[in-house]
């Protein structure tokens, strides 16, 4: 492995120049970021660890310098906020190969430049244990256009963005070492969904622009968890209609195959990085127009807020507690 300032010019080498809002960038001790007018600043980190959120056996480099800026970035979706800036923080192991780092970067070099999270510094430092790849990123929100997890009340409805279980069902895949070849097409989507998630950043922004949510969460840690924390944060109770979730086919594919249960996988498993928005009956119409804005993303109503305490999973006309999230 080469030496810091080496692979620092390689690096140089594979960004491209910055966009017009960053007057300095890769090389100083600082980068300088020229604000948007009228906008405020969302930041938010997040860091990927060799064998806790990925193995190097499973996954391909540029696989894993993607993800670990599109988990970053589904934290500016779910404000609402349009990415700016990235920061990228790499532990290496000793002996990591070059030809790796090369392709982690130029993972997560294209994902930054198709978003607009232009990657204007980090760090290098050796790990003398795991691949360790920390990820700050920085977006632009208008006043009172962003979204945040409080302003629930009884009453609101929960809609959630795409379908669930895909990433879970990926994972279980890999625990199995499922071979690719004799697993379906949407079996395969999930094993990609799994890899290289994406952020909902149209949709999210789309959403925040039109004021058309009262809040908003991604789901990394599953729909249960998501909905679980909404409802925390407005102090009410929440029901989940397991009849409408919206589980991904690969997943109930791989769970007949497996002997394994879709539904959980979904509430769940995580990963998904999916929206789950609040939104109040009044404002049902507005927020499926603002929805049409966000892409060729369907969105799905799968529950709502309810004034006694309590968290549910509601199917067959009773009521169940609503499983745990997934636990770190």
């Amino acid at each position: 492995m080469l030496g810091e300032h080496a692979l620092l010019e390689r690096l140089r080498r594979l960004v491209r120049n910055p966009p017009p809002w960053v007057p300095v960038g890769i090389g100083d001790d600082a980068a300088i970021l020229e604000p948007d007018r009228g906008a405020l600043m969302a930041v938010s980190t997040d860091a990927l660890i060799e064998d806790v959120h990925f193995r190097r056996s499973w996954t391909p480099p540029g696989s894993i310098g993607h993800k670990a800026l599109a988990v970053a970035l589904s934290d500016l979706a779910a404000m609402g906020a349009a990415p700016r800036a990235s920061l990228l923080s790499l532990a290496l192991p000793a002996g990591f190969p070059d030809t790796e780092f090369d392709e982690l970067l130029e993972g997560f070099a294209a994902l930054a430049s198709t978003t607009g999270a232009a990657l204007v510094g980090g760090n290098l430092a050796r790990s003398p244990g795991p691949l360790v790849v920390d990820v700050t990123v920085i977006g632009a929100v208008k006043r009172r256009r962003w979204l945040q997890r409080t302003g629930g009340r009884a009453g609101d409805e929960l809609y959630v963005t795409g379908d669930l279980g895909g990433a879970a069902a990926g994972l279980a895949m890999f625990h199995a070492s499922a071979d690719p070849s004799q697993l379906d097409e949407s079996e395969r989507d999930c094993l990609t969904r799994y890899e290289r998630p994406e952020a909902r950043l149209a949709m999210g922004l789309a959403i925040g622009r039109n004021r058309a949510a009262v809040a908003a969460i991604d789901l990394s840690d599953g729909l249960a968890d998501g909905a679980r924390q909404l409802a925390h944060a407005g102090g009410t109770g929440v029901v989940i209609e397991a009849d409408a979730i919206p589980i991904h086919a690969g997943s109930r594919r791989w769970a007949a195959r497996s002997s394994g249960d879709a539904l959980s996988l979904a509430l769940s498993g995580g990963e998904d990085y999916e929206l789950l928005f609040l939104v109040r009956p009044r404002q049902r119409r507005a927020f499926l127009a603002a929805a049409q804005k966000g892409g060729r993303l369907p969105v799905t109503r799968v529950g709502r807020l309810i004034r006694e305490p309590g968290e549910w999973l509601e199917r067959n006309g009773r009521r169940d507690p609503l499983p745990p999230g997934f636990a770190h």
